[in-house]
């Protein structure tokens, strides 16, 4: 696994934490693309890299790079994986894989075609006491699973002055908050719980029909810190907050709510998966903590402890029980799943990791999502497939 080579397209928020997960690994990254030949060389200095390029041309043809990391805009992701692929190169890419299902459909027949390994960045899965979670309802210790609900809450776009470019469709998408947030949340219920969801009712609302567009570039997350100066007012078209109701495949119900201005979230997760036996739920804000309930004896909280989890899971917990795991911990897991797998040679084993399937029906996921939004009704995803 060591000896494969990583490059990575975008600087911002995700190019750095990405970089900071694969040295953990031991997995080099020979060179970084920014939007701009000096973000890149910038970086590439700030982050001791050894090499910018100035093309995605040039990365992809740099053969001393195995791994493509895609941590650009949303609407770069499709062109890029393409070129990635194409090139022979094994890609991982940060969600959503991309921006129509039209794109996201192209790309996973691409990636099965090529032959080479192809992830989608859904890391919140490697949380430790998540996988916990998924082994336990995968041992039946749950029974049928009835009720799966939960909630993504931030507050990282509250007020009329914060701003990001995914504020900006073309940049973003026609979805902003389920598809920056949700699709992490119902992956995460999905794989845990085995269950795909079929239908879906949506309640979209805009709380802030204009921003405040500052007159320079705003990292993400970092609109708190900005200073003031010149701004222009623009209407905004995507969805500050969403709730949906979902219907799953073995009759299950449930309710996913986002929101990127609820005061006081700072990137809250949480779920419940309420089933015939018990139920378990988790929370972001607490990510060392399950709480496991039940009806005839008492409920318990379990701390994250790889001696006391389910086999299955015990792999993504990197230390002892009271040494606490969070989320740049998640990253270190998921990367060391997709390497290993590379570093196998195997193709056409199973995949430990989110795959690009896994980012195609989040993408189809979101289009039932929105056609449900748009028309009020209920929404079936396989008739928003075709």
């Amino acid at each position: 696994m060591n000896n494969l080579r990583a490059a990575i397209a975008g600087v911002g928020f995700m190019g750095p934490t990405h970089t900071q997960a694969l040295r953990r690994l031991g997995i080099d990254v020979v060179g970084l693309l920014g939007i701009s030949e000096e973000e890149g060389r910038t970086a590439a200095q700030r982050l001791n890299v050894p090499r910018f390029y100035k093309s995605l041309d040039e990365l992809i043809g740099d053969a001393a790079v195995d791994v493509v990391h895609i941590c650009t805009p949303n609407y770069l992701h499709y062109p890029m994986a393409k070129a990635a692929l194409q090139a022979g190169k094994h890609v991982l890419v940060e969600k959503p894989l991309a921006t129509s299902s039209r794109e996201s459909a192209e790309l996973e027949a691409l990636s099965r075609m090529v032959g080479r390994a192809a992830a989608v960045d859904y890391n919140l899965r490697f949380y430790p006491l998540c996988q916990d979670a998924r082994a336990r309802v995968q041992a039946g210790l749950l029974g049928d699973v009835w009720l799966i609900h939960g909630s993504y809450l931030q507050d990282w776009l509250y007020l009329p002055t914060d701003w990001n470019w995914r504020l900006e469709p073309e940049l973003g998408g026609s979805l902003r908050a389920v598809a920056d947030i949700g699709t992490h949340w119902l992956d995460m219920v999905t794989w845990i719980s085995g269950q795909r969801v079929t239908a879906v009712l949506a309640d979209f609302s805009t709380c802030l029909p204009t921003r405040q567009k500052p007159r320079r570039e705003v990292e993400t997350f970092a609109s708190k810190f900005a200073q003031a100066g010149d701004a222009d007012e623009m209407p905004i078209h995507t969805e500050d907050y969403a709730t949906v109701l979902l219907r799953f495949a073995n009759g299950a119900h449930g309710t996913m709510t986002v929101s990127q201005v609820s005061a006081g979230r700072k990137n809250r997760l949480w779920y419940e998966i309420d089933g015939s036996r018990s139920s378990l739920a988790w929370d972001s804000e607490m990510p060392n903590q399950l709480w496991l309930g039940h009806r005839e004896s008492p409920n318990e909280l379990m701390i994250k402890d790889p001696a006391l989890m389910l086999p299955g899971a015990r792999a993504t917990a990197a230390f002892p029980g009271g040494h606490a795991e969070g989320y740049p911990d998640t990253f270190v897991q998921m990367f060391k799943a997709f390497y290993s797998y590379i570093a196998a040679g195997d193709m056409a084993a199973p995949r430990a990791f989110p795959t690009f399937e896994d980012g195609h029906a989040e993408i189809v996921l979101c289009d039932a999502i929105a056609a449900s939004a748009c028309d009020g009704r209920w929404v079936s995803v396989d008739a928003a497939a075709r």
